[in-house]
């Protein structure tokens, strides 16, 4: 897949009719915006529209309407937070299939620099099923089409990929030509040393990271709950700790894969442990400090231990890029938090080049205060995954290559 695409700094709009596709996928509650980050981060390339004089007509996905209009999940209040946000009306299209008569009017009706907001994109059932007919329809309100969602860029629904196919000029905007900056190119051609960092429950929810990974970092760094398959594979002790069985034989390969490539694998080698998974989450809970192979059998681990953390922190502080996906333990809860904490202090400290692949990294991160010591956070959690795994991303790859 290539990186190098056309982005709006590259074409010219002034007359056009703009689509863009933002992700305005924020949290409602009695149809009040809760967390407008994403309003926010989407800002610059829809000022950049105007200023440069298209008719910019925004549209997105909003919850999962399953292909049915869902008044508590309409793109409503987006459009008049937007307008304040943006200091000029942001006219909403309020049709129940999305490109209707008020769309269409709406369009045929714009001047320059005029900005609309057509309906929840996933109220059309065709939308996730990059159907034909509903690509088509988006496309006659256009003649230039901007993707500006990397969270759902690893997708292949109407609104990114179908629509791009159906126009002359597709590109990308701002937030998603960032993501490919740093994600994209972290992985690929990545100033070294390059220290990947992995957290998280599941060994199976990141098996082609791990794989991916290794053959591109200099080292991997595995915490969370998916480090103990890796010590049972070693054959410790691990208690009660979470484990995938099925996974013992994979871990093995990949610890004899960063062997033969001569890449350092860093394990935990001591870990947080309890008698049980706190309820709930943040519950006070009494933990103890053992090593990493032996736990005893009624206890479980539940975050990397003070010596692991700080020979993480020391791995760290080497690297001139690092990627970090996954907390290193149970972060919700504070008494569980300080090997996660560790790691995120350790990368604010440093001078490398940071980048949080989305997800629970992110919001750990982000909670803990250091969002702004990082280079890069990723907007995408499945996305930023499916990039370090090294697929091609069908939202990125139906831009036009540069």
């Amino acid at each position: 897949m290539s990186l190098n695409k056309k982005s709006v700094d590259d074409i010219n709009v002034k007359g056009k009719r703009v689509l863009c596709r933002c992700d305005f996928n924020v949290p409602l509650k009695e149809g009040k915006i809760t967390d407008e980050n994403r309003l926010v981060a989407a800002l610059p390339t829809i000022k950049k529209l105007i200023a440069d004089g298209g008719k910019v007509i925004l549209c997105s996905h909003l919850g999962k309407p399953k292909g049915e209009p869902k008044p508590e999940l309409s793109l409503a209040p987006v459009a008049a937070r937007l307008s304040e946000l943006l200091g000029q009306e942001v006219k909403f299209a309020a049709d129940p299939e999305v490109v209707g008569p008020n769309a269409k009017a709406a369009v045929e009706a714009m001047k320059d620099g005029d900005v609309i907001l057509l309906e929840n994109t996933r109220y059309r059932a065709e939308e996730t099923k990059n159907g034909e007919a509903f690509s088509k329809e988006l496309a006659s309100l256009c003649d230039v089409f901007v993707n500006d969602a990397f969270g759902t860029a690893h997708r292949a629904h109407c609104s990114n990929v179908g629509v791009a196919q159906l126009v002359d000029t597709a590109v990308v905007g701002y937030l998603m030509q960032k993501e490919i900056d740093f994600l994209g190119n972290a992985v690929e051609n990545p100033v070294r040393p390059f220290v990947a960092i992995l957290g998280g429950a599941k060994v199976a929810d990141k098996l082609n990271v791990i794989s991916n990974l290794l053959e591109k970092c200099d080292t991997l760094i595995i915490g969370g709950g998916m480090a103990f398959t890796f010590l049972k594979a070693k054959g410790y002790e691990i208690g009660a700790s979470l484990v995938d069985d099925e996974k013992i034989e994979y871990c093995k390969e990949m610890m004899e894969k960063a062997e033969k490539l001569g890449k350092s694998l860093l394990l935990p080698v001591d870990a947080v442990v309890a008698k049980a998974f706190p309820s709930p989450i943040d519950a006070e809970i009494e933990v103890e400090v053992f090593a990493a192979d032996s736990i005893p059998a009624e206890r479980m681990g539940l975050d990397i231990g003070p010596k692991t953390a700080e020979t993480y922190a020391e791995a760290v502080k080497t690297a001139k890029t690092v990627v970090w996906n996954g907390p290193m333990g149970v972060f919700e809860n504070p008494v569980l938090a300080k090997g996660t904490i560790a790691v995120a202090k350790a990368l604010a400290e440093t001078d490398a080049t940071t980048i949080i692949g989305g997800g629970d990294s992110a919001a750990a991160v982000n909670q803990l205060g250091y969002g702004d010591k990082m280079s890069h956070i990723s907007t995408g959690g499945g996305a930023s995954l499916e990039f370090l795994e090294g697929k091609e991303l069908p939202g990125v790859a139906a831009a036009n290559d540069k």
